[in-house]
């Protein structure tokens, strides 16, 4: 799962579908001198996930002296950018990252591989059944979870302890949040949180609380008009007050969390992914902790758990096997769980989980105990997204655009918006 997810490129499903004709365009893999395989692998995430990664790919490179692995990641953004690049070119990476939003428009374009058939040297029995069927598309399975996530509310501790305003408790409603932001703006001076009004992500949680979805089972849009221009227009009056942030800091998210105004130092709480904001410890000097979501003002929970992000292989790659091979590595090798620790989200692979949940350390700690607070209170997940989806996040955030910087009000916006997904949905 991405943290930030903001203005970019995002390929068309009828570009992607481009790839399956371009099979015959020369391999993903390539062969080093000596007879190495040599692979690539590219991932999106912050400098401590770069770390960690690297760590664990070393040590699949010394179990497998026949693999080389060349790797690759940058922020969320630009790695959408990339890959959809990459594949519609027929160049897709041995072994990508994937989110839950990308998983229906990157197998029905024929980029990735189907998995069942790597079954000797992948290993699945371990993932809860459920979860792994995540990664299906008509009954195929094109990519494995690697994690478990959920949103948060990620807060500057020592900032809001200062403040005065009461912390954050095991549950609150999108009111009770609302007011929690409007009195950290006015002890501090500055925003209480990012604006959430660009955030699909946000909106959906909003949804989920008042018993609705984002999509139908049948792909559809879940939602109407009336309903997004509701969510808009709090949002606007929110940033209208200076309770949340302001369209000049919004609009320079990309994906990473440096670039956030929390990471920034221009708000004291942020809405993102609990995997992430691991990223913030190292911005924010009085420390960051993790509250839930807010409900719908009854109680009805629209958080929930979903994995955190999957690996794929590309369906051109040249090996297969030893792509497989290095999945199987990041999901069910135990030590390689211990170097990846929580920075993924918790390990799919429930033995591993019970065995490394009581060493798990510092942000990691945070994360699981986080988990473990809401295991029981959320709602299933919704099924993988329709492939439209990956670009209406674009459109989502373009048109909130034109709210936030007065452009539309929120009904024109949430109307534009509508028909432009109606329409995205049918193609």
């Amino acid at each position: 799962m991405p943290g930030h997810r903001t203005k970019g490129f995002c390929a068309s499903a009828a570009a992607l579908a481009l790839c399956a004709v371009l099979a015959g365009c020369g391999g993903s893999g390539e062969s080093a001198g000596g007879g190495k395989v040599v692979l690539r692998y590219t991932w999106w995430g912050n400098p401590d996930r770069a770390a960690r990664t690297e760590q664990a790919v070393a040590l699949f490179e010394k179990q497998h002296p026949d693999i080389d692995v060349t790797t690759s990641f940058s922020g969320y953004d630009a790695y959408k950018q990339k890959l959809a690049t990459q594949a519609a070119g027929g160049d897709a990476p041995d072994v990508m990252q994937l989110d839950y939003r990308q998983i229906d428009q990157y197998a029905s374009g024929g980029v990735l591989l189907d998995l069942a058939k790597q079954k000797s040297v992948l290993r699945t029995s371990e993932i809860d059944q459920g979860l792994l069927a995540t990664g299906r598309v008509d009954d195929v399975q094109y990519a494995i979870p690697q994690g478990r996530g959920t949103e948060t509310v990620v807060h500057d501790v020592a900032t809001w302890k200062k403040s005065g305003v009461p912390l954050p408790g095991g549950s609150w409603t999108w009111s009770q949040w609302a007011d929690a932001m409007r009195a950290l703006a006015k002890k501090t001076g500055k925003p209480g949180g990012t604006d959430p009004g660009w955030s699909e992500d946000a909106f959906e949680v909003w949804l989920r609380g008042q018993g609705k979805a984002l999509y139908t089972e049948n792909g559809g849009l879940g939602f109407t008009a009336d309903d997004l221009t509701r969510w808009w227009t709090f949002t606007d009056r929110l940033r209208r007050e200076g309770a949340v942030s302001p369209a000049e800091q919004t609009t320079q998210l990309d994906g990473t969390v440096e670039n956030t105004p929390l990471g920034r130092g221009e708000a004291t709480s942020d809405n993102n992914w609990d995997a992430p904001s691991s990223g913030y410890t190292a911005l924010v000097k009085g420390g960051v902790a993790l509250a839930p979501m807010p409900s719908g003002e009854d109680g009805t929970p629209g958080q929930y758990f979903k994995p955190s992000m999957f690996l794929g292989v590309s369906s051109n790659t040249g090996h297969p096997k030893e792509a497989a091979q290095l999945v199987d590595f990041m999901i069910n090798d135990r030590q390689a769980a211990k170097i990846l620790g929580a920075g993924r989200g918790i390990p799919v692979n429930e033995t591993i989980r019970d065995a490394i949940g009581p060493e798990l350390k510092d942000f990691d700690k945070t994360i699981a105990d986080f988990q473990a607070s809401l295991d029981g209170k959320l709602k299933d997940p919704p099924q993988a997204p329709p492939s439209g989806d990956n670009a209406l996040q674009t459109t989502f955030q373009r048109d909130y655009d034109q709210v936030s910087y007065g452009r539309m009000s929120p009904r024109e916006a949430a109307e534009n918006y509508v028909t432009e997904a109606k329409a995205e949905l049918r193609s």
